[in-house]
């Protein structure tokens, strides 16, 4: 090699490294500051919440509660009416102050928004309490017993749907999410790496599809056997939750390869937004009320939310409606089997296949192996022009 090859080879790798460089340290800042955008300060919007109360007392309690627009109070009769909407996901908890106070609130549709109710109740229940004890101060110099105990007595608190001692924390559902996510786009990348390598027609279609399908039972089977190490979703019915986890799988494989199989190897960029991007805000972490309205409305409507919405609501809530997010989880999954089924059917432009082995291509177009294989060796046996 002459010294200016050598030069202009050092010279093409300084350039390709600061590109690289480049390239790194943007996606870096952008990744940087959507994490912390939508993750450093949240902050609940309009949280929905239940009020058990007269009018008289309303005024009061929202006036006392709803200071910076945490919540959206939604009225019910009595404490068992605020109960069930708490089954059902219509709120995150309440208050009945019809007697003794008494707050509800339930873990396991999000340790965060528990947390709130809990502090702003505590909260506003010390403030009651210092005001009454300053206006017996004021009237008289004796306070009674049964006064004393009910103002040193804790605020009733219930948690009417708590998360299970084997996930405390709650963090259960983000973790799988990740892992269903992750998986699904690596499968989806490797599948459209060799899918390709044969003609295109209706019979690669069906396969790709069918493969697609195969791994997604397999993906549900595989998160539900780790969950029962950990004793996650014990109680859960596990043929409802193979049946979640592989729609959430087929939802990302199948509009992940869909993707590929329309623009090729840059479609894997959806697998990669939904492991990047769509982990952030599908609720599992954040809640969507203490997200931005752009995050929660995305979140919501792609595959990692919808699917952490139905897996929370199926694990704890089975109340509660699950259909809106298996039709979203539904339609990636439909809409990406088309996709991959549409581009096989269409005539190859460029009609090549690869050193792929000849018997794979045989099961997937039905074509003779004897004719493959004379072709091939004619081909082999042909003197270079």
């Amino acid at each position: 090699m002459s010294d200016q090859t050598q030069h202009q080879s050092v010279r093409q790798f300084r350039r390709f490294a600061l590109v690289i460089c480049a390239i790194g340290v943007v996606i870096q800042l952008g990744l940087t500051a959507y994490y912390l955008g939508m993750g450093h300060k949240a902050t609940a919007h309009h949280l929905p919440v239940g009020l058990v109360a007269s009018a008289e007392q309303r005024a009061e309690v929202v006036g006392l509660l709803e200071a910076g627009g945490h919540f959206r109070f939604g009225d019910y009769a009595s404490a068992d009416a605020l109960t069930t909407a708490i089954k059902r996901r219509e709120v995150y908890g309440g208050v009945d102050v019809t007697g003794t106070p008494h707050l509800y609130v339930a873990s396991a549709a999000g340790p965060a928004a528990a947390s709130l109710l809990r502090a702003t109740y505590t909260a506003v229940v010390q403030q009651r309490t210092a005001a009454q004890v300053t206006t017996l101060a004021q009237t008289t110099d004796q306070v009674g017993i049964r006064t004393v105990q009910s103002l040193i007595t804790p605020p009733l608190v219930t948690d009417v749907v708590p998360l299970p001692a084997a996930d405390v924390n709650g963090v259960s559902l983000g973790f799988l999410t990740q892992a269903l996510s992750l998986g699904g786009t690596i499968a989806s990348i490797g599948l459209g790496r060799l899918i390709p390598r044969t003609r295109r027609s209706w019979r690669r279609g069906v396969a790709h599809s069918a493969t697609l399908v195969v791994y997604a039972i397999g993906s549900a089977v595989a998160i539900l056997w780790s969950m029962s190490w950990f004793g996650v979703g014990s109680g859960a019915d596990r043929w409802e939750m193979l049946g979640i986890f592989s729609l959430i799988s087929l939802a990302v494989t199948g509009s992940t390869a869909g993707a590929v199989a329309l623009i090729g190897p840059a479609g894997a960029a959806v697998g990669a937004f939904y492991f990047t991007i769509g982990t952030v805000i599908s609720g599992a972490s954040i809640l969507p009320e203490f997200l931005p309205t752009f995050g929660r409305v995305l979140g919501e409507n792609l595959p990692t939310g919808a699917g952490v919405q139905a897996v929370r609501e199926n694990l704890y809530f089975p109340d509660a409606p699950i259909g809106p997010h298996i039709a979203v989880l539904a339609a990636y999954a439909v809409i990406g089997c088309v996709l991959v089924l549409i581009t096989n059917v269409l005539p190859n432009r460029k009609d090549r296949t690869s050193e792929v082995d000849l018997d794979l291509t045989v099961r997937l177009e039905g074509a003779p192996v004897e004719e493959n294989r004379g072709a091939t060796q004619i081909s082999a046996g042909a003197p270079n022009q």
